[in-house]
């Protein structure tokens, strides 16, 4: 199956690309809400689904037993942009469970903020691992071993304790097995399955709404999204889509990107989950898709629809800020 051009890159009036991709929308009972493209093909999630990912950090007391409020909670969640704040926030995770960003394996990038960038350079500094867009989650991983008494060295490798206990709540809120045979290894080291598209669509419909938890899960789901919706800007950073989705509509919209194209995203108040699919990998049109498409969902509010809608439409620029062209959403997202 050939999945749809979804978005359409204009050059002045001229179509100059498309990014074609899938969209699901499901329910916390398993039903289809809106479904585009091929919903069943596996896809790998990336950092779309790492709020799923830190459930242990709450389910097992570390996150109370270290005092973390919803700054560290977003953070366990987030894909930042390397700015001071997110450096900070992490170092000052991993002190509470008496480590340092030695302890982290998630590898050394330079942050992707560019001012963060020039300011470190500046100073004559070198990126470590906190400056990693994935420290905050591997902070969390870190204290969760910590908490729980499991020896946290190789805590990246699928048969590490810490991610066994990632994989089962992955499993058993998107509903997905799993396997050794849809494992890959992501870009900070932990492992990453490939399932279907429209099973994270499911599990964000149920972390909205808790549907099918046990008590803990859901007290812990509950939180995570709060905490995210609460401090968008340490899911991502200055200027990103994540936090632009959610200051939209403080606390109704929880929103998540991960590489490659894939955005997750969940409106509590409706009960949704949405998981979306680049089939080029472009984050500009996952970033577009999921503004398209909250704005469809949210269309009751008039004035809301017309914002997230305009973030759909965004602008393309010149070097010298000249308005040159924008992204369409097309005819096929509704």
């Amino acid at each position: 199956m050939t999945n749809p051009v979804l978005i359409e890159v204009l050059r002045g009036a001229i179509v100059e690309s498309v990014h074609r991709g899938a969209v699901a929308v499901f329910d916390a009972d398993g039903k289809p809400v809106l479904e585009i493209g091929d919903t069943s093909k596996p896809v790998f999630p990336r950092s779309a689904v790492k709020a799923i990912q830190a459930l242990p950090l709450v389910e097992t007391g570390a996150a109370d037993a270290y005092g973390f409020g919803s700054r560290e909670l977003a953070l366990a969640c987030a894909s930042h942009s390397g700015e001071p704040a997110h450096v900070e926030l992490a170092r000052s995770m991993l002190a509470k469970a008496g480590l340092d960003e030695r302890a982290l394996e998630c590898g050394t990038h330079w942050p992707s903020n560019h001012e963060a960038e020039i300011a470190l350079a500046r100073a004559g500094g070198l990126p470590n691992a906190l400056h990693n867009n994935c420290s905050g989650k591997h902070s969390g991983f870190l204290c969760t071993c910590v908490h729980s008494g499991i020896a946290h060295g190789g805590y990246v490798k699928a048969r590490h304790g810490l991610q066994e206990m990632v994989r089962d709540a992955m499993q058993s809120v998107t509903g997905a097995v799993h396997s050794a045979d849809e494992r890959a290894t992501d870009g900070c080291s932990i492992p990453t399955y490939a399932v279907p598209l429209k099973s994270f669509a499911l599990g964000f419909a149920r972390m909205a709404t808790t549907s099918g938890f046990g008590p803990e899960r859901a007290k812990a789901a509950k939180r995570l999204l709060s905490a995210c919706m609460a401090e968008p800007f340490f899911v991502a950073g200055t200027g990103r889509a994540d936090v632009a989705l959610m200051e939209a509509a403080p606390g109704r919209i929880f929103a998540k990107g991960g590489a490659e194209g894939v955005h997750c995203a969940a409106i509590p108040e409706l009960g949704l989950g949405i998981a979306i699919k680049c089939d080029d990998g472009a984050g500009r049109a996952g970033e577009a898709i999921a503004a398209a498409v909250l704005s469809g969902l949210l269309r009751a509010d008039e004035a809301l629809a017309a914002k997230l809608l305009e973030m759909a439409n965004a602008p393309i620029q010149s070097r010298i800020g000249a308005e040159v062209g924008a992204l369409r959403p097309t005819s096929a997202l509704g």
